[in-house]
């Protein structure tokens, strides 16, 4: 597509609105139920007990859960792209919601875990997660930005202790499994404006091994997603989000 057709695309699917009647809605969601595994691409995101983590469960909103930002627009609109310029067979239409301790879980291939700077897992949800990666699961960790770099490495470190937050360089495969990302220049923080930077945890702390999880650190690129046909941000920022996204379920399906 073109320089502006990610965004322009999900225009035209009629799934465009405006921004600030978007921002009043936010609040408490019904949840669907989650759909069952069919051999379809699902957008996993994780839920987690907010009251259990630093932040005391304090949102910015009434209702906020921290896990449930972006949801549903964020994934409806980031599947689409997906289903539109890739051979991977996404659900379009519903995404799972889905807690660490879940059995579930291990049905996909990938899961998004947001605002980590409330995310303080029990010991069973831990254990989940530990299992979870060592068993060839891609845990995407994004929305977060200054402190709340500390609870994630402290709680990373409860699930894999031998863990390090390593920065994944330029050239590591999941910048070129589908879109060739040629700088990083170009991702930022949609509102502190902070350099994001990509840290990984790898099979072994060895960055020549498995990667199994992306960190996006002063990120937040579902926020791009969810407001990417309104306006709200500049074109280029919101499809180098969506470039990013495709990648990782791309790195992650194909390693």
């Amino acid at each position: 597509m073109t320089r502006i057709g990610l965004v322009v695309f999900l225009t035209v699917l009629g799934l465009g609105g405006d921004l600030e009647a978007q921002r009043r809605r936010r609040g408490p969601v019904e949840l669907p139920p989650n759909v069952s595994y069919d051999g379809l691409f699902t957008f996993v995101r994780i839920r987690f007990d907010p009251s259990a983590g630093a932040m005391g469960g304090l949102g910015w909103y009434p209702g906020d859960q921290r896990w449930d930002h972006d949801y549903p627009r964020g994934e409806r609109h980031f599947t689409k792209i997906l289903s539109e310029l890739t051979t991977v067979s996404p659900r379009v239409d519903a995404s799972n919601i889905l807690t660490l301790d879940d059995p579930e879980l291990f049905k996909f291939p990938v899961a998004y875990l947001c605002e980590p700077g409330s995310w303080q897992p029990n010991e069973k949800e831990a254990e989940g997660l530990r299992n979870y990666l060592k068993k060839g699961g891609f845990f995407i960790i994004d929305d977060f930005q200054g402190n709340d770099i500390f609870n994630l490495e402290a709680q990373l470190r409860r699930v894999l202790p031998e863990s390090r937050m390593i920065p994944i360089p330029l050239q590591h495969p999941i910048f070129d499994s589908f879109y060739r990302i040629a700088s990083f220049d170009q991702y930022v923080h949609p509102y502190s404006q902070a350099p994001t930077q990509f840290l990984g945890i790898f099979e072994d702390n060895d960055p020549t091994k498995r990667l199994m999880a992306a960190i996006n650190y002063n990120g937040d690129i579902s926020e791009y997603w969810e407001f990417s046909d309104t306006g709200a941000f500049p074109i280029d920022l919101s499809n180098d989000a969506y470039k990013l996204g495709v990648n990782y379920v791309v790195y992650a399906l194909t390693r």
